[in-house]
C-alpha cells in the first residue's frame, strides 16, 4: 500500500509543472517588446500605459490569451468594466482553463454584483488546480468577503 501511494504521489509531482503550465496558459513563443512593456507596466500599476502596448501585443498576435488577461485587468482597475469584461472573455475563448482569467473575470462578476457566475468561475478554476493554486485561493476569498459583506456581518 505505501509503495502504491509513493508510485502515486511520484507521478503527481512529475506531471504538477506540466498541468500547471498548461492551465496559466504559457506561451512557448517569445514574447514581443511590446507584450513585454506592458507586463512591466501593469506590475507598476500604470495601467493607462500598459492598454496601448498589450494592444499592439495582441494585433500581432491575437491568441495571446496572457495579454488579453493583462487587458482585462487594466481595464477592470481602470473601472472599464465593459472593456474588461471583453478582454476576459476573448482571453477564456482562446484558453478556457486560463487560471488568471478565470480569477479576474470572477472578481469583476463581483464588482458586478454576480455573485453566481463568480462562482462558477471558482468551480473552473478548482478543476483546472489539480493540486490548488493561488488564483482559485483568492478567488474564494473575494467569494467569502463579498457573501459577509452581502450579509451584513
Amino acid at each position: 500500500m505505501a509503495a502504491i501511494v509513493k508510485w502515486v504521489l511520484a507521478v503527481a509531482l512529475c506531471l504538477a509543472p506540466v498541468t500547471a503550465a498548461w492551465a496559466m496558459g504559457s506561451d512557448t513563443e517569445p514574447s514581443s517588446p511590446d507584450y513585454a512593456q506592458g507586463v512591466k507596466a501593469v506590475k507598476a500599476g500604470n495601467y493607462e500605459a500598459a492598454l496601448p502596448l498589450l494592444q499592439k501585443a495582441v494585433a500581432e498576435k491575437p491568441k495571446n490569451a496572457n495579454a488579453w488577461n493583462y487587458i482585462g485587468y487594466s481595464n477592470r482597475k481602470l473601472k472599464r468594466f465593459d472593456k474588461a469584461m471583453t478582454a476576459y472573455r476573448k482571453a477564456l475563448a482562446i484558453e478556457p482553463n486560463h487560471r488568471g482569467a478565470n480569477e479576474y473575470i470572477g472578481e469583476l462578476y463581483l464588482q458586478m454584483g454576480a455573485l453566481a457566475k463568480a462562482k462558477e468561475r471558482l468551480k473552473v478554476l478548482d478543476s483546472a488546480c489539480f493540486f490548488g493554486c493561488e488564483e482559485f485561493d483568492e478567488l474564494k476569498e473575494a467569494i467569502a468577503a463579498f457573501e459577509k459583506k452581502k450579509s451584513g456581518s
